[in-house]
């Protein structure tokens, strides 16, 4: 569906309100200054996300879109000619010409697609806190745990490790308290307890290794189409803080891990993020900052982000106003909400004096839409009442044995496929405490009683926290990381892991915290 540089996403229709002829057509040069679709249940949404999907598909741009209810998978088998799609076909004045495309599943439970997993460091305290539901007092004992894992070494990779190291910190509180700040036992103890919660749910399958590599996202087949990578979310929508947070934290390592390009003829990858709402809904002010930073910033490493939902103002005016490519199905104007969203829709759009906008919302079919791309110099152009075209791939979920095959073709067959446990902070962790062992119980014997106990204990934390770090190279040790450091820190982790050592895996730090902190 791509034609000079566009996608083909519908046709105004000749005559009537709004109804110009032209073909709306969304040009590629422009696709990575984001965009929306929204509209009620039922409405479309799904459909002209396939259409989206399908154009950059040809066009050699990779996708990742959630599947919400498995509608998606169809891309990966060929459409019918259906006599309604063969209708609109002949409307938009294109042949209907069924095809497939290229298609990897994810899941992040490993049941409907490839294993999608990322390292507890890599998720970093910001995210995994308001994953773990926490208030401010725990986030900040989860940060000190971080930074104690950062200081010694500690890989912090799965869930175990993290539950180890909590240990760690709840058997040492005194000394922690008196070097990082107050960590209270009911602080480590309510963090426990929403680890044990999140394991519970199967999000301890999400942690772990080999961790995700993003540039498996950015992946053409022979005859140069992008992949369209489907993460199924049908039982990830049932965990939905596990959804936003797992979505945010791969923006945010897209945003880290790419290089600058600029502008470029058409996008590296485009996200298309359903249910939308999803992300900001209890969002805490620096998180949503955070967020909307990225958004703004990620256009220039050459990815494009469509957010998908059913009311524009699900998505904050700050993030709201980056998206410059808008298709809005129909609206329902039952409640004062449903009637603030109609006129907040219709204000959002360079406005078309052949029709009134507002009302148009609540007129369209299924199918309509009203668009507005942006043009050559980057200016939105003017609303536009449109039929989306058909989409060629099929309109419904594969089969299961359809899914079960494509993945056991998968290019990445293998690669994901089983989980590895390294050695991290629980083995670590647990070799001290039998190294320390000995030692400890023949200070006992030799010097008796409590005066011996207490010596090794000293000499075992006196090892692990010590005093003040003393700067790297005086005593071995590295001093806590600056604001400015922890943000370099997070630059430097593309470097790390194609260095492969544990001092690389230290230095992942939380991303979306790094970006606040610029």
């Amino acid at each position: 569906m791509t034609d000079d540089g566009t996608i083909l996403i519908g046709r105004s229709p000749a005559g009537g309100p709004g109804g110009s002829g032209k073909p709306e057509r969304l040009t590629l040069r422009l696709a990575n200054r984001h965009g929306l679709v929204a509209g009620a249940t039922g409405t479309g949404k799904t459909v002209t996300l396939q259409v989206m999907a399908e154009g950059f598909s040809n066009a050699g741009v990779p996708v990742f879109a959630a599947d919400i209810k498995g509608d998606l998978s169809g891309l990966a088998a060929a459409g019918e000619a259906k006599p309604a799609f063969v209708k609109r076909a002949e409307e938009l004045g294109i042949p209907y010409e069924p095809d497939r495309f290229p298609t990897v599943f994810w899941d992040l439970f490993g049941e409907q697609g490839h294993p999608i997993r990322c390292t507890v460091m890599e998720m970093g305290p910001l995210l995994l806190a308001r994953l773990l539901e926490l208030n401010d007092t725990q986030e900040g004992v989860l940060n000190i745990a971080f930074r104690v894992a950062d200081e010694n070494q500690w890989p912090v990779i799965d869930l175990k490790d993290l539950r180890a190291l909590l240990t760690f910190l709840s058997e040492n509180l005194k000394e922690i308290s008196g070097t990082y700040g107050n960590v209270s036992a009911a602080s480590v103890g309510a963090i426990q307890r929403q680890l044990l919660m999140l394991e519970n749910q199967g999000a301890d399958k999400f942690f772990g290794e080999p961790a995700l590599n993003l540039s498996d996202f950015m992946r053409t087949d022979r005859e140069g189409r992008g992949f369209v990578n489907i993460l199924a979310a049908d039982k990830l929508m049932q965990k939905p803080r596990l959804y936003a947070s797992f979505l945010l934290w791969m923006l945010s390592e897209l945003f880290e891990e790419l290089p600058e390009v600029g502008d470029l003829d058409k996008p590296k990858l485009v996200f298309f993020f359903d249910e939308a709402h999803l992300l900001f809904n209890d969002a805490p002010k620096p998180l949503l900052d955070a967020v909307e930073q990225v958004v703004r910033l990620i256009r220039s490493k050459g990815v494009g982000v469509y957010f998908v939902t059913q009311n524009p103002l699900d998505v904050p005016e700050t993030v709201l106003g980056q998206l410059g490519n808008r298709v809005q199905h129909a609206l329902r104007a039952f409640t004062p909400r449903d009637q603030r969203a109609v006129r907040a829709a219709a204000e959002t759009f360079r406005q078309n004096p052949g029709f009134d906008v507002a009302k148009a919302i609540t007129e369209l079919g299924v199918g309509e839409a009203l668009v507005s791309f942006l043009e050559a110099k980057g200016t939105p152009s003017v609303v536009e009442r449109a039929l989306i075209a058909p989409p060629q791939g099929r309109v419904g979920p594969l089969t299961p044995a359809e899914r079960a095959a494509l993945i056991a073709q998968s290019p990445l067959r293998g690669k994901y496929d089983e989980s590895v446990d390294n050695e991290s902070a629980y083995e670590m962790l647990a070799k001290r405490k039998g190294l320390d062992a000995a030692p400890a119980e023949a200070a006992q014997d030799s010097e008796g009683g409590l005066g011996g106990l207490l010596g090794s204990l000293g000499g075992m934390l006196g090892g692990v926290l010590g005093s003040k770090p003393a700067p790297q190279g005086r005593g071995g040790r590295r001093p806590p990381q600056s604001l400015a450091e922890q943000v370099v820190s997070n630059a430097a982790r593309s470097m790390a892991r194609s260095v492969g050592t544990q001092v690389g895996n230290a230095i992942l730090r939380n991303v979306l915290g790094g970006l606040m902190k610029k």
